[in-house]
């Protein structure tokens, strides 16, 4: 569908859009000379605050005593241990004025090192409260990395004034490698061996002065709020500069998306880390904005890792529930075989959010299926598309028009231009949600922007319907991810990518598709653990077992034979033996997959997937036509 799209009208019947549920409303087109559409939203968005700790200061004073995040604390039995709307303004306050009496502003920022944890919450409010910059840096490139290098690039970059960790021992090799001797570093617990460290208590224990609230009051909404790194999938992670303008004006756009989250406080339990837009300024700023609850869930959608998320939904009944793909392929899985926990899940569930990847159909409808079991009803299942660059809320579905692949509109206060790039339509933005740049990076802030000012996506969009544009967008992959065959074909790589995934399960979680002036496609195959080992005993290799090979090989052959476009069809694939790497960009810590990355540093693989004849762990399922 992506050819010819610039060919489509979208239509101008002056017929209203169906009744709206949750999602959008109804957008306006314009077409302008230079082949470009603007998208926007007939709603104007409504008044937001100045600096999001407003919302803090509201609740504190409406419910003082209501949980605004809560964890377990394994030394106290695994007992929640809760953070009340009254005490957070209270620590607020309290830190806030030891980051004042530090000198720390809006330019010389906090780096936070730690995963989720009640007291990052407090100093990042405390940042938030009094116009302090704060970057909470990936705990992977401090535990999982090997060379530290994209640490020390995020810490160069910003030239922190004060570094938090929570646990000092578990990041003492990451700190000594990465954080500047003279650099005042704050703990939780276990200083590192051989640095002063400031202990978090004495933070939360500063009396606080008039001076805070007229630093309060003095916040700018368009300075530097919080600094946040992209995953570094095209190199060096890059400081997108959030500000509270943008902060604010994104949950105003949320609630008037869902108008039910201001209804009543909302209740949340996610795992998504705070160093990711998804997590730390959509999921926490939800909870924050509208007087709600978000538990924080240390369990993964990963192996080995759901049990705690388990026991957290056995208890916990969420009226929101975020996940990626693969966290909803979990929940399905346990809810299929616990009546009980079915039951608790759905009582209270209004909508369901996934992001970072497609949603396989297959997980969406037993979900509605068990929904409609349950509570005689579907409960909406969300999703959009969005950007650290962008808060992240822009683009989002209305709850009648979703469906697999579908990225919906613009909400009210985003503008939507969708520009000609070849033979594709590439989302650009715009709005008070919008960054202004890039920490200290002009070139790439330059080059994130077109002549008029409009962000870059860089993902290309195809309406759902060509006769009503009206339903929204779908996705049609990442621009710079589509090459050509030697033939000059073009191979949309995102569209693909999502079909084969769909189609591989649930052996495969991901493909890596190669490759550029080839003659065919060929497939690096990332495998699936929890579906390979129904098919693979233990202790015997996936790439070579008989059995999986047949099973992808017929899958393969029955996706080829739905199409005869080379481009479309897969003819070589292997099972990637060796983990992604980090270090070498070919997966963020989002787990994300970096598609160049992997056909840079596995270029042996490349050329065996091409050899004739192909090695033996090569599938070979025909010619390409």
């Amino acid at each position: 569908m992506s050819s010819g799209v610039l060919a489509a009208t979208p239509p101008r019947s002056d017929a209203m859009p169906p009744a709206r549920r949750l999602g959008p409303g109804p957008v306006r087109f314009e077409h302008r000379a230079d082949g470009s559409i603007l998208v926007l939203p007939e709603g104007r968005l409504g008044a937001y605050p100045r600096r999001l700790t407003e919302r803090l200061e509201h609740w504190a004073a409406l419910a003082p005593d209501r949980t605004l995040l809560a964890r377990r604390d394994p030394a106290n039995g695994g007992a929640w241990r809760r953070l009340g709307y009254r005490k957070a303004l209270a620590a607020a306050r309290a830190i806030g004025q030891a980051l004042l009496d530090r000198g720390l502003s809006a330019e010389r920022p906090v780096a936070i090192l730690s995963p989720n944890c009640l007291e990052q919450a407090m100093l990042t409010l405390a940042c938030l409260h009094v116009g302090v910059s704060v970057a909470p840096v990936s705990p992977s490139y401090a535990l999982l990395a090997t060379d530290y290098a994209k640490l020390r690039h995020c810490l160069g970059t910003l030239t922190p004034g004060l570094v938090f960790c929570s646990d000092g021992a578990r990041f003492g090799r990451a700190i000594a490698a990465a954080v500047p001797a003279g650099t005042e570093l704050v703990v939780t617990a276990n200083p590192p061996e051989g640095r002063d460290a400031t202990p978090f208590a004495a933070l939360l224990s500063t009396l606080p002065t008039p001076a805070v609230d007229a630093a309060a009051h003095a916040v700018d909404p368009d300075a530097p709020a919080k600094i946040l790194f992209t995953s570094g999938s095209t190199g060096m992670p890059k400081g997108v500069v959030n500000t509270q303008r943008m902060l604010c004006s994104n949950q105003q756009m949320l609630v008037e998306a869902f108008p039910f989250m201001g209804e009543a406080p909302p209740t949340l339990l996610d795992w998504l880390p705070w160093h990711h837009t998804f997590g730390g300024n959509h999921n926490v700023g939800i909870a924050l904005y509208n007087g709600g609850t978000l538990y924080m869930d240390d369990g993964k959608p990963v192996p080995g890792g759901f049990e705690e998320s388990l026991r957290n939904l056995r208890e916990i009944a969420p009226t929101i529930y975020f996940n990626v793909p693969r966290g909803f392929e979990e929940v399905v899985h346990h809810l299929k075989r616990d009546a009980a926990l079915r039951r608790h899940f759905f009582a209270g569930v209004k909508m369901m959010f996934y992001s970072s990847a497609g949603l396989p159909q297959h997980i969406w409808d037993e979900l509605d299926a068990m929904a409609l079991a349950e509570v005689g009803a579907k409960v909406p299942m969300i999703t959009g598309l969005g950007a650290t660059e962008t808060a992240p809320f822009a683009i989002c579905v209305r709850e009648e028009f979703s469906e697999s692949g579908a990225v919906g509109l613009p909400v009210p206060g985003v503008d939507l231009k969708l520009a000609p790039v070849g033979d594709k339509l590439e989302a650009r933005v715009r709005g008070p949600s919008i960054t202004p740049g890039y920490w200290r990076n002009p070139k790439a802030t330059e080059a994130a922007f077109d002549e008029e000012g409009w962000y870059r996506f860089g993902d290309a969009l195809v309406p759902l319907d060509r006769d009503d544009w009206q339903k929204g967008f779908r996705f049609d992959g990442r621009i710079t991810e589509d090459f050509k065959l030697s033939t000059g074909t073009w191979v949309s790589v995102g569209p693909l990518r999502a079909k084969l995934v769909a189609g591989l399960a649930p052996y495969v979680k991901d493909v890596v598709l190669a490759a550029p002036d080839r003659d065919c496609l060929a497939a690096i195959l990332v495998p699936e653990p929890e579906g390979i080992a129904r098919l693979v005993p233990k202790g015997e290799s996936p790439a070579t077992h008989p059995g999986l090979r047949a099973a992808l090989a017929e899958k393969l052959a029955a996706l080829a034979a739905e199409t005869t476009a080379s481009s479309q069809r897969v003819v070589r694939a292997a099972l990637l033996t060796a983990p992604l790497s980090l270090d070498a960009g070919e997966i963020t810590d989002k787990g994300s997959i970096n598609q160049r990355a992997v056909l840079a540093s596995r270029s042996a693989l490349v050329e065996e997937l091409f050899a004739d004849p192909p090695p033996p762990h090569v599938i070979a399922i025909g010619a390409a036509a």
